[in-house]
């Protein structure tokens, strides 16, 4: 039975409640510390809110710590520069927090768009309660914004050709791909993962080409295609530009861990795609910044609908298409809407998983590793939404309707207790997450803070990591917390960095702390 409008709309928002409890609560305090890879982006960020004038100090591309994107260390800059320059971790962690909410609902519209309601409410509500996901939605991290933007693009550019498919006129579909192609350049603004993207866009493109010569409106689709693409020339130009004049950032680090260097590169091959396969549901990634170490990504019910999923996929995608005729959507005992085209959605589903998957087994480091194989993160719970509501679908020839509702109900409860308790019971008091996120750091910067301008400050850097102008990376923690990344600031606040080498030089007196 169809949902209703309301029903959906009441679901879909104590889903979006739920994904921001869990995403927003206690932010100030958990993950505890703040670590260096996150407090590097903090202090380009408020480099940029102490310049006027404030937008003149935007980039595209900051090359400090092997470069990043710049687009979330700009979204950092402006709540900065809102709050009156507040430099506290939760600052930091505040934009992929909001990523994470968006990307829940975002991933309802698209699998709704392609599978109906039923998958797209599961979808949003297992993306919503997973641990890996949550995680990595309360880190500062600029990967989190990858997910939501493809997820968006994806979406709105389906729906645009849609609109075509059923007889709109170009005018009418316009703003969709208009935005689409607004989102999507976005993306390339945020990982370096994402650049596997536009083959996922050809794919969708090549698809409604066909259907456009089979319905004769190959007009409507230049017209759409190229509003795409000049939107997406306008606003990817500045980034295309940078990497043009500082061709040497454009792979980064990823060159240097790439798997072809490697003495045995088809093996090491091989074994990348066997640990990332097996990080859903066998043995996760073992850092506790990243995950409850070593469990597997999917909580284990979650797990085997993921398994399910891909079966159900796979035989839809194999399924002879002339099985479902006509133009119009129907839907199956399980619950999935099919359309005469059904095979695309399932298509385009492994195209993302496979595309998505191929920067994390190509990279010769430490695997499974959960933060290079977010942009997986909406196709994995789109494979699980399948098989969940494929299993609702058979449980409903065999089991009482009313017993079934209840025992889906308690199921879903689970794994919204589940979720709260692993990550802020079991993860969070783990004694191993404070030394993940380097608290102690926090802890020197906030005893900086207190002490008298007039007191003469040494912090000895002797951890190892990128030097950043002088210093190695490990010292972004303490120049967040102090508000001294920039010269200017260190004088006026009195304090100093020094490598081991140099301690010799600190003055009788001073008050003297050790990164180590």
């Amino acid at each position: 039975m169809p949902m209703s409008r309301r029903t959906i709309f009441l679901l879909l928002t104590t889903i979006v409640i739920l994904a921001s409890f869990l995403r927003l609560f206690h932010l100030a305090a958990i993950p505890p510390g703040l670590y260096p890879d996150e407090a590097m982006d903090g202090n380009n960020a408020l480099e940029i809110a102490h310049r006027e004038p404030f937008l003149s100090g935007l980039k595209v591309f900051y090359p400090e710590n092997n470069g990043r994107e710049g687009l979330y260390v700009n979204v950092v800059a402006v709540l900065i520069k809102l709050s009156g320059g507040i430099h506290e971790p939760w600052i930091v962690r505040l934009p992929a927090a909001i990523s994470g909410i968006l990307t829940v609902l975002g991933l309802y519209f698209l699998a709704a768009e392609l599978f109906g309601n039923q998958v797209g409410l599961l979808a949003a509500f297992l993306l919503a309660t997973s641990f890996w996901h949550i995680n990595f939605s309360r880190i500062g991290f600029r990967a989190i914004m990858a997910p939501l933007f493809l997820t968006w693009a994806l979406y709105i550019l389906i729906k645009g050709f849609k609109k075509l498919e059923n007889g709109a006129p170009f005018w009418h579909a316009a703003p969709l791909f208009l935005t689409a192609g607004i989102l999507w350049a976005l993306g390339f603004y945020t990982y370096i993962a994402y650049r596997v993207t536009p083959a996922l866009i050809l794919l969708i493109f090549a698809f409604y080409w066909i259907e456009a010569r089979k319905g004769s409106w190959q007009r409507q689709y230049f017209l759409s295609a190229a509003t795409f693409g000049a939107v997406l020339a306008v606003v990817a130009a500045p980034l295309v530009h940078y990497f043009r004049r500082n061709p040497g950032t454009f792979l980064g680090r990823a060159s240097q861990i790439s798997v072809f260097s490697a003495p045995a590169p088809l093996r090491d091959l091989a074994r990348n795609t066997w640990k990332t396969l097996a990080m859903f549901d066998f043995q996760g990634d073992a850092n506790w910044r990243h995950n409850l170490s070593g469990r597997p990504e999917l909580f284990w019910p979650v797990g085997i609908l993921f398994l399910l999923g891909i079966v159900v996929a796979f035989r839809a995608l194999v399924r002879n298409s002339s099985k479902s005729a006509g133009s119009h959507a129907r839907k199956r005992a399980d619950g999935i809407d099919a359309t005469a085209h059904s095979r695309f959605p399932f298509a385009l589903l492994f195209a993302w998983f496979l595309l998505a998957m191929l920067p994390v087994v190509i990279s010769d480091d430490i695997l499974p590793h959960a933060l290079r194989c977010l942009l997986m993160i909406p196709c994995v719970f789109i494979f699980a939404a399948l098989g969940g509501c494929a299993l609702y679908g058979w449980l409903r020839k065999i089991v009482d309707a009313r017993w079934l509702k209840v025992g889906a109900f308690m199921f879903l409860g689970l794994l919204a207790f589940e979720a709260y308790h692993a990550y802020f019971i079991v993860w969070a008091r783990n004694p191993n997450v404070p030394e993940a996120f380097n608290a102690d750091y926090v802890v020197i910067g906030r005893e900086l803070n207190a002490l008298p301008a007039a007191t003469p400050k040494y912090v000895v850097v002797d951890a190892a990591g990128v030097v950043v102008r002088g210093t190695p990376v490990p010292a972004q923690t303490v120049m967040f917390i102090t508000d001294t990344y920039e010269p200017e600031e260190q004088a006026a606040k009195n304090i100093h960095y020094v490598l081991p080498n140099d301690q010799g030089g600190i003055p009788v007196g001073a008050a003297v702390f050790h990164l180590r």
